[in-house]
């Protein structure tokens, strides 16, 4: 029995970087020896096991054969016999191809040494056009290490073409898709993982309502970027550089899909594209089936995203209505995650990225004063039911009123 480090922690290793979940592959042993040995089998497709002490996990070298489709589409075969080297070239990418002893002796058939020091995200096999999860995993690789230099091979992504070209991508499960898709976003360039899939054809069959964006023009008044593809992408790399969530950046990179709906004749205006967008949203999230709140936020910067830039000329009643929208009273975390997603939409514009926008405080602002409005005197005042509800819209409508007398003496 032989055990080895493999994959992501001999890569981060060599790159210098802090490592962090460990895999281990172990050579020349059976089931039976490593439940002899304490080891906790996991995982019902091939053998996988938990060690009785740290609960990292040990896998058995295997091989794999293609036998469906997608990525679940495949039969294993874990021996004594299996090589370390006929382990490892199943594996993605050169970079992940790597092992190391307990001695950090490095074991490299596959040349990942010379790929990280050259910077390339290059696939170890032709295998790896049979698993159609590979076009999202390096494209997710590339927003990580894309401020290293990384970039992907060219004869990589033309298998990557072939695989979005194939039919094989719209055979992964949402679930699959979504752990992909939201693990991209957090990436320090996620921006980087919407323009991988693109340059293979995956993004219009992953997204089409994000990759119909490209080509779009806006007015340059309002943005000096004009396409409007190029703005969510810059809207998205805003949101990582001022390190938002996962629910601000998914709203990022949906909140203007409407504009892809404008008939040419009307470019570059994008008439009630916040409205018309709503129905692509709400496809988008099903398709992937995002999480309720990433799902919920999404729609509501989509529908307000405009509101909330124009928020220092809003009506005190149109204001409180965008509060109402938001349930300010009860989730307020919800709107402060609207007002960062409308900060990072002002600021994904060419040359404007550091402008300030006093609509943040300002909404803030409001939402403080329509918070404040106690609800005990009206109680004590008699009101209940319905009157109360309307007695207390009348209150709020009246502090937003002097608020916004307040901020623009």
């Amino acid at each position: 029995m032989q055990i080895y480090k493999v994959g992501g922690a001999v890569r981060d290793r060599l790159l210098g970087k802090p490592v962090t979940d460990i895999d281990w592959v172990v050579v020349g042993a059976t089931t039976e020896e490593m439940l002899a040995k304490g080891f906790r089998p996991v995982g019902s497709d091939f053998p996988v096991f938990l060690h009785p002490k740290t609960g990292e996990e040990y896998a058995l070298a295997r091989t794999e054969r293609k036998s469906g489709r997608g990525y679940g589409g495949f039969t294993f075969h874990a021996s004594p016999e299996v090589t370390l080297e006929e382990d490892l070239i199943r594996r993605d990418l050169t970079i992940n191809a790597m092992a190391e002893d307990d001695q950090q002796n490095l074991t490299d058939p596959y040349q990942g040494q010379k790929d990280l020091k050259e910077r390339l995200l290059r696939h170890v096999s032709p295998a790896f056009a049979e698993d159609p999860l590979r076009v999202l995993r390096v494209a997710r690789f590339a927003a990580r290490y894309a401020a290293l230099g990384f970039t992907v091979a060219p004869e990589t992504l033309e298998l990557m073409r072939q695989l979005s070209e194939s039919g094989e991508l719209e055979a992964l499960t949402a679930e699959r898709s979504w752990k992909e898709i939201s693990r991209a976003l957090m990436e320090d360039q996620p921006q980087v993982f919407i323009e991988v899939l693109r340059e293979c054809g995956a993004l219009k069959v992953l997204m089409p309502e994000v990759d119909a964006l490209f080509g779009v023009p806006q007015p340059e008044v309002h943005h000096p970027e004009i396409d409007t593809g190029a703005h969510t992408l810059s809207v998205l790399e805003q949101s990582a550089l001022h390190k938002q969530p996962l629910t601000v950046r998914w709203a990022c990179l949906l909140h203007d899909l409407g504009k892809g709906l404008t008939p040419e004749e009307e470019w570059p205006r994008h008439i009630a594209h916040e409205h018309t967008g709503l129905k692509l949203i709400k496809a988008v999230n099903q398709r992937f089936k995002a999480p309720r709140d990433c799902q919920e936020l999404a729609l509501l910067v989509g529908q307000y995203h405009t509101h909330g830039h124009r928020a220092l000329e809003l009506k005190p009643s149109t204001l409180l209505e965008l509060l109402q929208s938001f349930d300010v009273y009860r989730r307020p975390q919800r709107f402060e995650e609207f007002i960062a997603a409308c900060e990072m939409d002002a600021r994904g514009r060419k040359g404007l990225e550091q402008r300030s926008y006093p609509q943040a405080d300002y909404l803030r602002g409001a939402a403080t004063a329509a918070r404040s409005v106690a609800v005990q005197p009206l109680l004590e005042k008699g009101f209940k039911g319905p009157e109360l509800g309307e007695a207390i819209k009348r209150e709020r409508l009246k502090a937003l009123k002097a608020y916004k007398e307040a901020a623009s003496a």
